[in-house]
């Protein structure tokens, strides 16, 4: 399946730290994830792992049972998609820190962000919290540790006495950590190869990284979510990265939660345009040295944020992206001057194509859940995807909701819902559920999953220089608790994920 591209993996990052949905929704997402060309899952469990003994309270009150994350392993391998879990280890600790059982390993104490990497209860901690997502996990052949966006780190007075000394510096304390933290991964399971994001790795000295010892443990992860990221300077850090010691490289990309904390529906172009870079630096970099590339997902910017795009609402924005990088441009919609009808090379669904819209591709036929092709091109934002399109369309404005960060949206019964303020200009709302996506993708019956209840359903279900932030990544900006965000009832996963509850 992976044709031309440059990427053998290509992971869909999910984001369990906000709205995670249920076991049967991603028995049902699973498949379209293949299908539209993943190989792979970046699980983030954060607080939704069953932690047992001393760390059961780390666990979010619905957190998933051992069972489902046996059953999610399981739907995974059934649909060829190899999991990689995360687990948090040195920044983005707020589920384990706000603990007061944990607070005192705190870089600082005022913030539960980071932790402290000079008590050996520190490196205890997440190695207990390793083992424990290891031993649920006997077929990982890869563990992302995180250790992205360490802010504070150097502010402690633990650190401030370290820095006292001839020849410390944070960088050194930074990848002392990485080290201890990737190397009782591999004395846990010597098999698996620790990732880690690169952001904390890149202003690093040539020399110091590499005498390290780090790079030889892990590999990193080169993230970037701007749609004019610098390809050059990609290329130039690639190299860098290269000759410092480190065998295999990953890139990440996005595809929703990186252009606003309270963002309701992803915009499409943007995602687009950040793969059309990514595969320009895939393409110029060092031959062969990407493992694969992981596209994320977010859904909260950190622990106590609101929410940003919810994962059914960014179904269209992955489909898009995952085609453009198994197609290149090619896979793109061209206008065709002559407004002729067209057949997919494939031999899938016909298409109708005109000049005058901007990606001259629309469905020429009625679809199963009632959408039909508009007589004149739409007016309003498409999703466009090799050779196919799904419409988008605007609802009336109604209430919205709040979610608040105690409550995630598995259970009808689960989720704090308050009426909120209402819409000025409700988002656009995805009309279509993930099979049928999957059907208008690749025309009826292409597909082996059971096909979903016939008729028209609802959904009710980082650029990192120059943005906000210690670090400057723009992902996960400490948004004040009790920020509210409005979304519609629509893009509760609750109500995506069968619950008809109130």
């Amino acid at each position: 399946m992976s044709g031309s591209t440059p990427f053998k993996m290509r992971l869909v990052h999910l984001d369990l730290k906000g709205a995670p949905p249920k076991v049967s929704y991603l028995s049902e997402i699973f498949p379209l994830f293949r299908a539209l060309g993943a190989n792979g899952l970046l699980i983030e469990y954060e607080d939704m792992f069953p932690y047992e003994g001393p760390l059961r309270l780390l666990r979010a009150k619905y957190a998933y049972s051992a069972s489902e994350i046996k059953e999610i392993l399981h739907l995974a391998g059934l649909n060829e998609l190899e999991v990689i879990p995360l687990v948090q280890t040195f920044g983005h600790m707020e589920f384990v820190l706000k603990h007061t059982a944990f607070a005192h390993l705190r870089e600082v104490g005022s913030f539960p962000c980071t932790l402290n990497p000079h008590e050996a209860e520190s490196l205890a901690l997440v190695g207990a919290m390793i083992d424990q997502v290891l031993e649920l996990h006997p077929g990982a052949q890869r563990l992302h540790v995180g250790c992205d966006e360490v802010y504070y780190l150097g502010e402690g007075e633990a650190s401030r006495r370290w820095l006292q000394q001839e020849q410390n510096s944070t960088g050194k304390l930074c990848l002392s950590h990485m080290r201890a933290v990737a190397s009782r991964v591999k004395a846990r399971r010597p098999s698996v190869t620790p990732l880690v994001w690169d952001d904390m790795l890149r202003e690093l000295p040539e020399d110091q990284l590499a005498a390290s010892g780090v790079p030889q443990l892990v590999e990193p992860v080169l993230w970037d979510y701007a749609a004019d990221l610098d390809v050059h300077g990609k290329v130039l850090l690639m190299q860098k990265y290269r000759r410092c010691g480190f065998p295999w490289l990953w890139a990440a990309s996005a595809f929703k939660g990186a252009t606003g904390p309270s963002q309701a529906v992803p915009p499409v172009e943007h995602h687009l345009r950040n793969h059309v870079q990514w595969l320009q630096v895939a393409g110029s970099g060092p031959t062969d040295s990407l493992q694969g590339i992981i596209l994320t997902g977010w859904q909260r910017y950190d622990h106590y944020s609101v929410l940003c795009e919810l994962l059914p609402a960014g179904v269209p924005s992955l489909a898009a992206c995952l085609q453009l990088l198994l197609r290149g441009m090619s896979g793109l919609a061209t206008p065709n001057p002559t407004g002729s009808s067209q057949k997919d090379p494939e031999g899938r669904r016909p298409s109708t194509q005109c000049s005058n819209h901007p990606a001259g591709l629309w469905w020429s036929s009625q679809s199963e859940d009632g959408l039909t092709a508009p007589a004149q091109p739409p007016t309003y934002p498409e999703v466009h995807l090799g050779w196919a399109c799904v419409q988008v369309s605007r609802p009336k404005p109604k209430a919205g909701w709040r979610v608040t960060r105690e409550a995630p949206l598995r259970h009808s019964d689960s989720a704090e819902m308050h009426a909120g303020r209402r819409w000025g200009a409700a988002p656009p709302l995805l009309h279509t559920r993930p099979a049928h996506l999957a059907e208008q993708v690749w025309g009826s019956g292409a597909r082996p999953w059971k096909a979903p209840h016939p008729g028209p359903s609802t959904h009710t279900s980082r650029s990192p220089e120059g943005a906000a932030g210690p670090m400057g990544r723009g992902r996960h900006r400490g948004t004040p608790r009790g920020r509210q965000g409005a979304w519609p009832e629509e893009l509760c996963v609750w109500k995506l994920a069968g619950h008809t509850g109130n």
